[in-house]
């Protein structure tokens, strides 16, 4: 880490410093920030506690969660086997995973990565554990869609990912990571499963500093220091580990959903920029690379504030020496638990605080929030709550685009209670807001088929 205290700081880093301090003074950060140009890191600290005692500070030794972002590499790990001709992205998963039901002959290993195999979410919150997951698979009788057709982010793709790993390399999960890529990339400090209770690692609180516990109990997480990710940011852009073909590959998604490393930009076949954020209870990450500006940011957080990317714009605005503007507090982690447990009060505490707060709390990009607080209760099976959400976002000016992925989020909705007649109106709705919205395309005429 930049000891700024005993070195000064030059120009760059005085601008870095007063956003990240300004940040954290405004309760938007606690955790680690690394900025790198054009392969140099000119700028890394660490901002506040490693747990909610308030007791020790946080050092860049600390390790992190980084949620999703993890996916980056049994995704990576798969392409590897796929360049050493080890396995074909065509081939069906039952190929390998011999004990799985007749449904899995349909399912390609391109569709775990993109997301779009159509096995169903069954905890919508990641709460079980491999032995739960292989048993529910087992005993998955069909589809919720043709595979290809629609794109549904669950963990049981990565599972899958990780167990296709381990039968064509013959090593562990664990174990081929570590020989094939973290060594390879100098990633000194990353690790596979370190429990969260390790003293290597942060510990995650929530907005009143108490402990965040930790129900997450599928294997395969990948916990890491900010500087572990940035070299592996430097390794996945230079083709250190795959080729700009298998590169291309990894990045491929279906529209309007994220690929195994996140979202990309492409000029050509030239890598753009690269942008990934993952979050995992209480723990978020964001892993931002520009390769046209030769800028990397990586921040970790264990008080997840969903403030990152604002925080990142300010960083990028300082470096190029535009005016930063510092994002304000998230209405969104301010209602969350309030509509949860009654959705009215919730919304009516979201209107009080739009109405009086908007000097506190970030309301630049209302619709986003409360999508967030519709999907927090989507996710814990709260349909009619949700709907309630998600109708009171739709009613603002927004984005189409925005617009139509309330609407798709509300077909879900009335599509898990039963009611496929509202489902297919709101799918509907997406996709005539929004023409490109595949997922209810795909949703649409998996309904009209049954």
């Amino acid at each position: 880490m930049l000891n700024i205290a005993a070195y000064g700081q030059n120009p760059v880093q005085k601008r870095l410093d007063s956003i990240m301090q300004l940040a954290h003074t405004r309760g938007i950060f606690n955790g680690n920030v690394l900025v790198a140009q054009n392969g140099r890191i000119v700028y890394e600290r660490s901002f506040g506690y490693a747990d909610g005692s308030k007791t020790k500070l946080l050092t860049s030794a600390y390790k992190f969660d980084i949620g999703s972002v993890s996916k980056e590499f049994n995704g990576a790990a798969i392409l590897l086997l796929k360049q050493r001709g080890e396995l074909s992205l065509d081939d069906p998963i039952s190929k390998f995973l011999t004990d799985l039901p007749e449904w899995s002959a349909k399912v390609k290993i391109r569709h775990l990565l993109t997301y779009t195999s159509g096995i169903p979410t069954y905890d919508p919150i990641s709460s079980e554990g491999d032995s739960v997951i292989l048993a529910n698979l087992k005993q998955l009788k069909s589809l919720k869609f043709e595979p290809g057709t629609a794109y549904l982010y669950n963990h049981y793709n990565v599972y899958l990912q990780m167990r296709i790993v381990e039968k064509v390399s013959g090593q562990s999960y664990a174990g081929f990571l570590n020989s094939n890529i973290f060594k390879p990339c100098g990633m000194n400090g990353a690790v596979v499963d370190l429990p969260v209770s390790s003293p290597d690692i942060a510990k995650a609180f929530d907005q009143d500093f108490h402990p965040t516990p930790y129900f997450q109990t599928v294997s395969g997480w990948v916990r890491l220091t900010a500087k572990d990710l940035y070299l592996w940011s430097e390794c996945l852009h230079q083709n250190k580990i795959l080729n700009k073909s298998s590169f291309a590959e990894l990045a491929a998604g279906f529209p309007n959903g994220e690929s195994s490393i996140g979202t990309t930009g492409f000029s050509g076949d030239t890598l753009s920029w690269h942008r990934h954020q993952g979050s995992n209870s209480n723990y978020e990450a964001l892993l931002y690379s520009d390769l046209k500006q030769g800028l990397t940011v990586v921040m970790m957080t264990n008080n997840q504030q969903m403030k990152v990317d604002g925080i990142k714009n300010a960083l990028f605005a300082a470096l190029s020496k535009e005016p930063a503007t510092v994002p304000k507090k998230s209405f969104y982690l301010e209602i969350r638990e309030k509509t949860l447990a009654n959705v009215d009060q919730g919304l009516k505490y979201y209107q009080e605080l739009k109405a009086n707060q908007q000097d506190t709390y970030d309301f630049s990009f209302e619709i986003g929030d409360l999508i967030s607080t519709g999907k927090y209760l989507l996710r814990r099976n709260k349909f009619d709550d949700a709907i309630k959400v998600f109708q009171t976002a739709v009613a603002l000016k927004a984005k189409p685009a925005d617009i139509a992925y309330s609407y798709e989020l509300m077909g879900e909705c009335y599509l898990k209670k039963g009611d496929k007649t509202n489902a297919q109106i709101n799918y509907r709705q997406a996709l005539t807001l929004n023409p490109n919205n595949k997922n209810a395309a795909g949703m649409l005429q998996q309904i009209d088929k049954s």
